[in-house]
């Protein structure tokens, strides 16, 4: 038996099914492309913070910074542990930051392997763009022109006995040898993969830091327990000042939350510098 199917109604049919069928195409298309921008935006929100909400908090501040009260950041240099200089120099610096975090040590500069890995971050010395701003405070520093501070906050959740190596090297008089360990890219593995917040792993990261630190001297001062509330007073001290994450860097009363290009800072040290 043959069935016959009218020209006419064949052609509506065949319309009717491309104009189905192109809906469903470009519902499909928007719905990529909306999760595509999502997770670029997540992925900037991870880096730098998210600054709608930070432009939110100071509506004239366009690029996401935003400021405290100078004599805020005066009181936390002076109650910091690891600290350079006075709280009465023309500009002061804090860096809060962690050592088990990823941006922390993206913005330490020591850890060429892992800035070329995040890519937006390679290091003009690699051929990136990417000036590290925790090396360039250094530097401000050892020129007398800057007071510095380091203070601690919970970033990544394994970096507590980093820290406190941190502190032991402070005491030292060997903090800058010790952190430029911690923060190469052997130090960032170390801390992330086997010390973690480990209190047995002290011997083990005590041998890691002994060219810059006597590795008894550490481990005796790892094991004391001398400064496990000194971990906690940091931490309170970078909430008292709005820190929601790390690192954040305060140039005087301007903070730059998140791995920030050095460039983008520079203007405004530059201008402090010379008032």
């Amino acid at each position: 038996m043959e069935v016959f199917v009218n020209k006419t109604d064949y052609t509506k049919y065949l319309i009717i099914c491309l104009l189905i069928g192109g809906f469903f195409y470009v519902f499909s298309m928007n719905k990529k492309v909306n999760t595509l921008e999502k997770t670029v935006t997540d992925m900037k929100n991870t880096v730098l913070g998210d600054s709608s909400t930070k432009k939110d908090d100071n509506q004239n501040n366009k690029e996401g910074k935003t400021t405290v009260d100078i004599e805020a950041i005066k009181n936390a240099f002076n109650k910091a542990y690891i600290k350079f200089g006075s709280a009465d120099n023309k500009l002061v610096a804090l860096e809060i930051s962690d050592p088990s975090c990823p941006y922390c040590n993206i913005a330490g500069g020591k850890n060429n392997e892992l800035n070329i890995k995040s890519g937006a971050f390679k290091l003009v010395e690699d051929g990136g763009t990417y000036i590290a701003p925790a090396v360039e405070l250094k530097k401000l520093l050892d020129q007398g022109k800057i007071s510095f501070a380091l203070i601690y906050m919970n970033g990544h959740n394994a970096g507590e006995m980093g820290m406190k190596a941190l502190y032991c090297a402070y005491d030292a008089g060997k903090f800058w040898e010790a952190n430029d360990l911690l923060m190469s890219a052997e130090g960032y593995t170390l801390i992330n993969e086997k010390v973690r917040n480990s209190k047995e792993a002290s011997g083990e990261l005590s041998k890691f830091l002994s060219s810059a630190v006597d590795e008894n001297t550490m481990k005796e001062c790892l094991d004391s327990g001398k400064f496990d509330q000194r971990l906690i007073d940091d931490q309170k001290l970078a909430v008292s000042l709005g820190v929601r994450g790390t690192p954040s860097f305060f140039i005087n009363d301007i903070n730059y939350g998140g791995a920030y290009n050095y460039a983008d800072m520079q203007s405004t040290v530059d201008k402090i510098l010379s008032n």
